[in-house]
């Protein structure tokens, strides 16, 4: 193996861009501590998925210098000051069309335009503020399913041999319309049922479950009426590959229905 190899794989729930920002949340500072606590390791480059990246076909971004894209509204001004000026990483963004065109995936389009969403440079912000490693963003197809993006993961695991971080960012639960705007620390159940439904299922290995969530977890579409923010999960759980163990990293909630539930896969040891 590798001296930059990398042997895990994460999954990152992002919550609102105010993440950025509100030092009243326990995930904000569960990033901030990243290095200090989770993975200490500097990473060549990182591979992130995000749920805010949606296309027809698997698309990469292939630039120089990443641009910080405002993807949301209404939000408080100090958000739209931020940037986060990261390189980026077009020699990566070759090699992910190459693992995916050599997985079966016929079409992988490139994109020489566009910067990082809000799923990737907020939570990067926090647990990479230098902005230093190249970084590369690859879309979801939300007409797939879970088993679609869980082997577009396993065909990017060679990655991580070669020192990338791969990252799905999205949330473990993701149903806008449920907020719960009062401040109480209540937890609507339905929420706290999928979410431990999910650590469970994670926890014990059973990916297929998480691969056909839709019929297995409880509340399955009170949590994702719409997959994009949970299909980087599959994604990252694929690429950790075969036998892979997971462990739960954070958890925290916002507005009663919003987790920041966040995971790490380990690679089974060959």
């Amino acid at each position: 193996m590798e001296d930059n190899a990398i042997v895990e794989t994460f999954y990152i729930s992002h919550g609102a861009p105010t993440l950025a920002i509100d030092n009243s949340l326990p995930a904000k500072h569960f990033l901030e501590h990243w290095r200090e606590k989770i993975f200490s390791k500097k990473p060549n480059s990182i591979l992130v998925i995000s749920g805010h990246w949606e296309t027809d076909e698997p698309t990469v971004n292939s630039v120089q210098r990443c641009d910080t894209i405002y993807d949301f509204y209404g939000f408080p001004k100090p958000l739209y000051q931020l940037k986060y000026p990261a390189p980026g990483a077009p020699d990566l963004a070759k090699r992910v069309k190459e693992l995916l065109k050599a997985s079966g995936f016929k079409t992988v389009h490139a994109d020489k335009k566009r910067g990082l969403d809000h799923g990737t440079w907020v939570p990067l912000m926090l647990m990479y503020p230098e902005a230093d490693i190249p970084v590369c963003q690859l879309s979801i197809q939300t007409h797939g399913d879970g088993t679609y993006h869980y082997n577009m993961g396993r065909a990017l695991a060679p990655l991580k041999e070669e020192g990338v971080l791969i990252i799905g960012s999205g949330s473990a639960t993701h149903n806008l319309r449920s907020l719960q705007y009062r401040n109480d620390g209540t937890i609507v159940p339905w929420a706290a049922k999928f979410d431990k439904w999910l650590e469970g299922a994670l926890l014990s290995g059973r990916y297929d479950d998480v691969n056909h969530y839709e019929k297995k977890a409880p509340y399955a579409k009170l949590a994702h009426p719409w997959p994009d923010h949970f299909y980087p999960l599959h994604v990252a759980m694929g690429a950790a590959g075969d036998n892979a163990k997971a462990e739960l990293i954070h958890r925290s909630w916002s507005l009663g229905t919003l987790s920041y539930a966040s995971y790490k896969f380990t690679a089974a040891s060959s």
